[in-house]
This record gives structure tokens, C-alpha cells and sequence, in this order.
């Protein structure tokens, strides 16, 4: 089967609204085994869209389209079917009454102009929203389909989800598609691609390789008749490959397998942060049931904050400025000790656009403290990608990952190949 993306609004076309509703679509539809031909971004006009849906049911078998399904004068999907399909628009009195009361509950009038989404073109199938008010519509078009779905985002995937998926899959007679995404963490796409070439050449499994700052997610798909079977024999072998590299799987973020490892050993950590700003407690405080584990966190961006408020010694930053693997270990215990957490968690370095005390963009120095008073200090120089003000929220996001990458290898007793595992006692007095 072939499908075809339409996301309809002037806010795509003219940059105001970033198009994440077809990159989600694309890959739900990837991962169902269906292929997507083409994606178009059209812009709020009538001709224009009902054009595009007839030009796109040229060539595909189905097309998705979001957007232009509200109550708006702007909202023109509805019309623009009607007239692909050579039919006129009618009012749906279930449709209206359900609009009508649930005006009612929220104790709010009904404008007038939301019944314009209880208007539908003659013959179309509403598609059931659980998450809002504008159902979506099946429409037939000559020989193929069109779906049109809401624009807002949360809607368009309930809908998705619960609908067309499903339907899209027993029109196309699928075979069966099995997959699972491995997540990496601190090491380069290249790196995993060469370590994953056995899996690669396995008969009825593919790779694709999804970069991020600092992260590589490998999605593997396992097609055939036992697909489920080759899927799990495919994903073992890929999982003794990458190694500690291997952080996650699916949506598991790194924050989270943190988190999952200090419940497990009733442990907490506490943050000091320098050019991340707070990113790395805002990762972690994004899991639900952080507060179990996460104590807090300073955010000591100048200088002397890292002395006044975190106890860095200061004729160390006087000689060595703050960009130095010992005061990030300084950082780690003192935020540690002033907080009462388990492990302090501390990152200082230059995130750019320009070098900071003869330190290069990327210096990055990582400190974890942990009981006992043992301390792991991490000295990456993270690749600069490109120049400009656009490398510094790259580098601060690689940070974050390092950081809590580094945490959950000392949390497992992992090797950590980029760092120096030392006793604070037999540290360097700053000279």
C-alpha cells in the first residue's frame, strides 16, 4: 500500500508551527509496516487542497491529511473534500448534538461557528476523537481513501491510533512486522553501525539508525512469518554487541533508566550545574516519581557561585578557572554534601559559540560523588557540530546525556572508558 502525507496550514508554510504531526505520522506508519510515497505541506486554501488530495490519489492508494478540521473560516479541509468528492456538505445531527453538549458540560455557550464541525461531506465516515471535540473523517475518492485527521497533535494520534492504523493494515493485507528500538548513549552513529553488522546481515531484518545529540537509536524491524521470533533472536544479538552502550529500549529515556536504578537502591541524587543551566535536573524531574530519588539542584553558572555556594575552593578557580576536572569533582561532592543526596551529579564546561579561558568549545568536565566518598570525573571534548550561536543548545543537550550516562555507569559498576575513578582523599590540592 501506498500512502501519501497532506498537513494543511498556513503556520507549516510560513514557518510558525514546526510540521512534527507528519515526522510522528511517518514513523507510525513505518512502524506498521506501510510506505509512505510523498509528503506535501499545503497552505489554508480551498482549490489548493482539493487539488492536492486529487493529485496524491493519483499516485497513492490512501492519504492522511491533518489539519483544517476546526471551527475557524480558515478551516477548510472539510469543503476542499466535499469538492474532490464531487459532493456537497451536510449537517450531522449526532455530530451537532454532541458538539451542543459538550458546550453543555463545560458550561459554556456554543458559538455559532463551532457547528462548522459538525459539517461533513456527504457520505464520509466520522472517525471517533476520544481526546476532542472535531472527529475525523473517511472519505472515498474514486478508486482510494482519504483520512483526514485534526491538527492537534495529542487528537491526530488518538485517532491514528485507535483508527486508521488498524485499518490501513487490514486494507494492505500486511504481513507480519515486528520491531523494537534499542537506545545507545556517548557513542557515534558510525561506531554502532559497525558494531551492529552481524544483525544487519541476518536474512528478513533491517537497521535503521536515528541520531540525536549524543544518542543513537537503532530501530529494528523483523518481517516474515515468524516475525516476533526473528525480532527476539535480532535483538539479542544486538544487545551483546552494544554492550554497556546500551542504555534503553523504545521510549525509555536515559533519565529514566536513571531513576529506575537509584529506586531499585533506594539511593538520590543531587545536581550542580554550570553551562547546562538546569537541563539535567529538568530531564530528571520530568519522570514521574522523581521525587523518590531527585533531592535538587543548584544552578551555580557564575564563578563565584561555585565557591560561595558549593564549597569549589577558590584558589583552585583562581588558577585553573572554573572549566577544570577538579573543581567538577569539587561540585559533585559539595552539592552531595550541602544536599544530603546519595550522589552528586555536577557538570561544568564551555558550550560556546566561542572558547572560554583557553578552553575549547565542548570542554566538558563531569564529576559524580558518590557514598563513600568515591568520585568518577569525566573529561569529554564533545564534537563541535559546525560554529555558531546554533552548536551551544547541541552541546548543552550532549552534556545533559554524558552526565547522566556517566551517572548510570557508576550506578552499575560499568567501566567508564572516558573516565577517572578516584578517592577524594588522594585528590590534587590545587596548586
Amino acid at each position: 500500500m501506498r500512502v501519501e502525507l497532506l498537513t494543511i496550514g498556513d503556520e507549516l508554510l510560513i514557518g510558525d508551527t514546526v510540521n512534527g504531526n507528519a515526522a510522528w505520522i511517518g514513523r507510525r506508519l513505518a512502524d506498521h509496516g506501510v510506505t509512505v510515497t510523498r509528503s506535501l505541506v499545503v497552505g489554508d486554501e480551498l482549490d489548493v487542497i482539493s487539488e492536492a488530495v486529487l493529485d496524491a490519489l493519483g499516485r497513492a492508494d490512501a492519504v492522511i491529511t491533518t489539519g483544517g478540521l476546526g471551527p475557524t473560516s480558515d478551516d477548510l479541509t472539510r469543503d476542499a473534500l466535499a469538492k474532490a468528492a464531487g459532493v456537497p456538505l451536510r449537517r450531522d445531527q449526532v455530530l451537532e448534538q454532541r458538539l451542543r453538549d459538550r458546550a453543555a458540560r463545560a458550561e459554556r455557550e456554543l458559538q455559532p461557528m463551532a457547528l462548522r464541525m459538525a459539517e461533513v461531506p456527504e457520505g464520509a465516515t466520522l472517525l471517533p476523537n476520544s481526546s476532542g471535540s472535531a472527529p475525523g473523517l473517511r472519505v472515498e475518492v474514486g478508486g482510494g481513501v482519504v483520512y483526514a485527521l485534526p491538527g492537534v497533535p495529542f487528537e491526530m494520534r488518538t485517532i491514528m491510533d485507535e483508527v486508521v492504523l488498524p485499518e490501513l493494515a487490514a486494507r494492505a493485507g500486511l504481513p507480519q512486522v515486528a520491531r523494537r528500538t534499542l537506545r545507545t548513549a556517548t557513542v557515534w552513529e558510525s561506531v554502532v553501525a559497525a558494531r551492529l553488522a552481524p544483525v544487519e546481515g541476518m536474512p528478513g531484518v533491517g537497521l535503521a539508525y536515528l541520531p540525536e545529540p549524543a544518542e543513537v537509536r537503532v530501530r529494528i524491524t523483523a518481517t516474515g512469518d515468524d516475525a516476533q521470533a526473528l525480532l527476539t533472536e535480532a535483538e539479542g544479538r544486538a544487545r551483546t554487541l552494544l554492550g554497556a552502550d546500551l542504555y534503553g529500549a523504545d521510549e525509555e529515556s536515559l533519565a529514566q533508566v536513571v531513576q529506575r536504578l537509584l529506586l531499585e537502591r533506594s539511593q538520590t541524587v543531587a545536581t550542580a550545574e554550570s553551562l547546562t543551566g538546569g537541563l539535567i535536573g529538568a530531564d530528571l524531574t520530568g519522570v514521574p516519581g522523581s521525587s523518590a530519588v531527585y533531592v535538587g539542584g543548584m544552578v551555580t553558572y557564575a564563578t563565584e557561585q561555585k565557591h560561595a555556594q558549593l564549597g569549589v575552593p577558590g584558589d583552585l578557580l583562581n588558577v585553573h578557572g572554573a572549566v577544570h576536572p577538579d573543581v567538577a569533582a569539587a561540585m559533585a561532592v559539595g552539592v552531595r554534601e550541602r544536599m544530603g543526596a546519595d550522589y552528586g551529579l555536577a557538570v561544568t564546561g564551555v558550550a560556546g559559540p566561542e572558547p572560554q579561558d583557553g578552553k575549547e568549545v565542548g570542554t566538558v568536565y563531569i564529576g559524580v560523588a558518590g557514598p563513600g566518598r568515591e568520585l568518577f570525573v569525566s573529561a569529554p571534548l564533545l564534537p563541535v557540530p559546525g560554529t555558531g550561536p546554533e552548536i551551544r543548545p547541541v552541546i548543552r543537550r550532549m552534556t545533559v546525556v554524558h552526565a547522566l550516562d556517566l551517572l548510570r555507569r557508576v550506578l552499575l559498576g560499568l567501566e567508564t572508558p572516558s573516565a577517572t575513578a578516584v578517592a577524594e582523599k588522594d585528590r590534587e590540592e590545587p596548586g
